[in-house]
Order: C-alpha cells, then structure tokens, then sequence
C-alpha cells in the first residue's frame, strides 16, 4: 500500500463498487445518540480527515516495521526498515479476497501472530545479549522462573516487582497496537480493493526486481528483498520440531555408558583413598585468561597460584573444555560433566534428571566414597541432588553465614571453602569425600565483590559488612560495557585467589581437586562470537594421580596453553574415569 493513497479511506472513488459478501462500514454514532457529548468530541476529531490519514499511515508504518523488526539489538539501525517485506504483499492480497468479517476476524488473528513473533524477537534480543543464542519457544519458558530468582536475589523485591511490570506493559502493548494497527489498514483495504490490489501487486513487483537484482540494503550483506517474519517463523516451526525429535534420540542415548555395568571393585582405583572435589568456577570462561584486558589482571594470579601450589607440594595440569551453554544456564555445564552426556538445553536436563543414568557422584559412591555437595548459591530443595546421587547438600540455608549477600551471589567463596573445612573436610575418621561444589562470587552482575581476607577473620561472615559498605554499587558498575568486564575480571581473580590459597593452605597429602569454569561470562564481556571454551585443571600431591593423565597433552600448571587440547565438555567423564581405573595411564 502506498501513502498516496491513504486519503482515498476517507473519499473513496464511487466507481469502486462494493465486492458481493461486503457489508457497508459501520457508520460513527453521533455525541447525541451517544448521550455523550465528550466522547463524540474526541470521535470527531479522530475522524477529521488529516488526523485519520495520520494515522492510519501509522498504522502502515507499525506493520511494515514489525514485519522487519530484527531479533538482535545490534541490528535495530535504519538499514533494517529500508527493506521491502514481502509479507506485506502476501497479507494484502488474502486480506482483500474476504468479506468484512471474515477479513477483520483474519486481521485480528494475524495481529495477534505478528505481534507475538515481535515478543519472541524480544526475548531473542535478551538470550543473545545473555546466554548468546536466540530464545527457544519450547524449552526456554522454564528459565524465567530461574530469570525471576536472580533478578529478586540481585536487585530485590522492588526489582522484581518492577521487572515484571515493564513486561506485563511491553506484551499488552506490543499486542494491542499490533492488532489495532492491522485492524485499521484493514479498513482502507476494503474501502478500495483495486488500488490496494495495486498495492500488494507494486510491492511484489519491486520485492522481485530486488531480489533478482541482489540489491543490497544499508546494511552490509543484508538484501533489500527481505523475508524476515516468514523465514523467521518457519526457524522456529523447524526449532520446536527439531526439539521434539531431540528428546526422542536423547531417550536412547542416555541408556549408552561403558561404564554402566563395570563391578564397583573396578572403578575409580588410582584415586582409593583420596578426596576429590569438582569444582566449578562461574563464568571462568577462555577470555579470562586470553583476552588482554582481562588476562592482564587474571593471568598473574593463576601464575603465582601455579607457584604457590608448587611451593606447598601440588602438581597441576590444565587443558580446555567446550561448554554446551554461554552466559548462563550453569546447570547445563555441571549435568554434563558429571553425566558425560551433552546437556544444551532445558528439556535434555529435565530428560536426564529423570532417567537412571550414573554420573560421577553416583559411580563415587558406588566405589565406596562419602559424596557431598555444597551450594552456596541454592537458597531452596535442590531435589536433583537424589539423582546425582549425593549423601548430603549443603547450600546457603545451612552453611551458617551471617554476612551480607553480595549481590546474587549469598556467601563470598572464600566462606564457602572456610566453612566447608568445618562441616566436612577436617573432620576426623571419615571416609574419604566426593565433593561437588560450584563457587558462585564470580556470577554476574559482579558488584559488589568479596575482598580476600585472612582465613582466621573470616569468622561467621560479619566480617565482610565492612568489605561491602566500600564495594561501588551495581549502578555505578553497569553503566558501560568496560566497566563491567573490569569487574568481572575483578571477581574471577578474588575466586581464583580465594580457591589457589585454599588448596596451598588447607589441602591434605590425599586432596584432588578438579576445577573449571561452568561457561564464558556474557557478550558483554566476551563481546559476539566467542568460543564456549572454558579452562579445567586437575590439582593433587600425589604425582601418581596426574602420571595417569600424562598422555593427555595438558599444559603444566593452573593456566593451560593456548594450544592446549579442547575437549567436548561431555567428554570429560569417561576420560577421567578410564584414566583413574584399572586400565589408567600410570607411569
């Protein structure tokens, strides 16, 4: 439709004649038959014919804007709505062959689809900007109770409530204007079938000559002829059928494990009698290590860290491993670690955590090891733990802090190591421990951070009342991208500090501890296209323990070399087990 022909809603051609099955257009009631002289005021003044005109071209304009609304922030720029949608050919078309009715019942269902593929646009904007990926219409809903959480432990009750709102606004409006906007274009398309006939017939044609033609947009390799709420919606038809065909051959998958039916006597023998912890480190992701504005604070920490350890008898080898979530979802990378199954996306999770697949908390214990978790960031059940087969949960109800929360995160992690030495690890005549234990003072939004402390201050965590009151606040910290990744790079050395000296200060002649990174910060620190590589080391006293491991290739050390190999996240587990068994390496 062309705005030149706007101005024919209000005059139309009397040659037009009305198509059979057309109904006259309802006629607007007068402030009389009303009984209400102020609305009819405001009915006359809508239907004055330059303020009709302006808006139905807003109405156009909203249409043709949503059926080339982009679904990353990045794009939202002039080039993107300089392009020809051929959606809108392809409406006027369907829209002028029905009657009245059945024309505006279509054209408020379309409005209702377009508006909600302009939601799910939204969310993309968000899952990209945080997890790097777009939103998954199938699987994805479970996350916002999970989204709900952090924004009530990270900005507080106010925050949540306000979250909310905004959204509940953004959906009724998107909606509402969305069908409106349909609704009122619809009114010109029956007033003058031929010339809107026209209309979609021009945009066609010039769709066309564009897309023979290769003419480009304003934006670098995007084409004028643009397809994008079609081919948009077909992706996300393709996603949830792709989605539903994954669980079934995940069904299958979960059953096969080399290791499933290896007698408990076979498992697990290079580490009899030795404490082993998995510990993972949220968001230590490969920039921090290799970015330059970040390694340059980080890497003379895991250097010193590396001494520090050698100084005190522990050996260390690093390597990488490739996460099967980015930004967020920590849960995916500790599932697929412990499982060695791929966990990349909620419904493999809850498939999982469903079936009886042994993972290593399970096959420790089944060897004869006392398995614990610690959680300092679960502030409710964790019903999983049943499944990953721990004895006991420690987590934030429990762990006894007193402090102050810094920000998400409800403990510092140098508490969480101190108060772990109390609950389990100095305790005498026990058996040995399998501990899992995600230290989470690294999670975003990084403000405010822990300061390291000596270990004998660190007491109940009232301690740190005083470290918060100097920390800047979330609000002085999010205000630009450099900022924030200057944070970041602030917690991941605290965590690494915090956990290096623990090992230096408090690991016994039987301690293994495996640490890692559960995935890369978000694209506001690691900016587009950053690998999901994450940095894993294997710290032990014992040599015999990383003899097992010396065919691995791993680097020497707390920070793995560049070159050093990268393995599948899910790989992880039958390597290490094969590795510690019967059959393990050992020179």
């Amino acid at each position: 439709m062309q705005p030149t022909d706007l101005a024919d809603e209000q005059n139309p051609d009397p040659a037009d004649q009305q198509t059979p099955g057309d109904e006259p257009e309802p006629v607007a009631a007068t402030p009389a038959e009303t009984g209400n002289d102020q609305s009819g005021r405001v009915r006359r003044l809508l239907q004055h014919p330059r303020i009709s005109r302006g808006l139905t071209v807003l109405a156009c304009l909203i249409i043709f804007g949503e059926l080339l609304f982009p679904n990353i922030l990045r794009r939202i720029a002039l080039g993107s709505f300089t392009r020809i949608p051929i959606e809108a050919a392809v409406g006027i078309a369907v829209l002028i062959l029905l009657p009245r009715r059945p024309r505006r019942v279509t054209a408020a269902v379309l409005g209702v689809v377009l508006g909600l593929l302009v939601l799910e646009k939204c969310l993309d904007m968000g899952f990209f900007h945080v997890l790097a990926r777009p939103f998954d219409p199938v699987l994805d809903w479970v996350l916002f109770d999970d989204a709900f959480d952090y924004v009530h432990e990270s900005y507080g009750a106010t925050g949540s409530a306000g979250a909310l709102a905004v959204i509940a606004l953004l959906v009724g409006t998107v909606l509402g204007v969305t069908i409106w906007a349909l609704l009122r274009v619809t009114t010109l398309l029956g007033t003058d079938r031929r010339r809107s006939a026209f209309t979609a017939g021009g945009i066609a044609v010039a769709w066309t000559l564009a897309l023979v033609l290769g003419i480009p947009s304003l934006l670098p390799g995007v084409p004028v002829a643009a397809r994008t709420t079609a081919s948009y919606a077909a992706d996300r038809l393709r996603q949830a059928r792709d989605g539903v065909r994954n669980e079934a051959a995940f069904a299958k998958e979960v059953q096969i494990d080399a290791f499933k039916n290896v007698p408990a006597d076979q498992l697990l023998t290079g580490l009899t009698g030795k404490d082993v912890m998995l510990t993972f480190v949220e968001s230590y992701g490969r920039n921090a290590v290799e970015e330059p504005s970040l390694a340059a604070g980080v890497d003379p920490i895991l250097d010193a860290g590396s001494a520090k350890l050698k100084a005190a008898g522990f050996s260390s080898r690093s390597g990488w491993l490739t996460s099967p979530t980015f930004g967020g979802g920590s849960w995916l990378a500790h599932s697929t670690t412990m499982s060695g199954l791929w966990i990349n996306n909620q419904g493999r999770y809850r498939n999982l955590t469903a079936s009886d697949r042994l993972t290593l908390p399970s096959l420790f214990r089944s060897a004869g090891w006392d398995t614990v978790s610690v959680m300092p960031g679960a502030t409710r059940a964790w019903p999983e733990g049943n499944f990953y087969g721990f004895d006991r949960i420690w987590d934030s109800r429990n762990l006894g802090y007193t402090g102050p929360k810094f920000s998400w995160a409800p403990m510092p992690d140098q508490y969480t190591l101190k108060q772990f030495n109390e609950v389990e690890y100095s305790k005498t005549g026990r058996k040995p421990l399998f501990v899992e234990m995600p230290l989470v003072s690294s999670h975003t939004p990084w403000a405010p951070i822990p300061e390291f402390l000596d270990w004998d201050k660190v007491g109940d965590g009232s301690a740190y009342n005083a470290v918060i009151a100097a920390q800047p606040t979330k609000a002085e910290i999010w205000t630009a991208a450099s900022t924030v990744r200057k944070q970041y790079g602030k917690a991941v050395e605290y965590t690494m500090t915090t956990l290096i000296d623990w090992i230096a200060e408090y690991g016994n002649d039987n301690l293994v501890m495996i640490f890692l990174g559960d995935h890369q910060p978000s694209p506001v620190v690691t900016g587009d296209n950053a690998s999901h590589d994450v940095p894993i080391t294997i710290v032990a006293k014992d040599p015999a323990v990383l003899d097992r491991i010396a065919n691995w290739g791993w680097t020497d050390g707390v920070k793995p070399a560049a070159d050093a190999p990268v393995w599948p996240m899910n790989a992880f587990r039958d390597k290490f087990l094969t590795a510690m068994g019967p059959g393990g390496t050992n020179h």
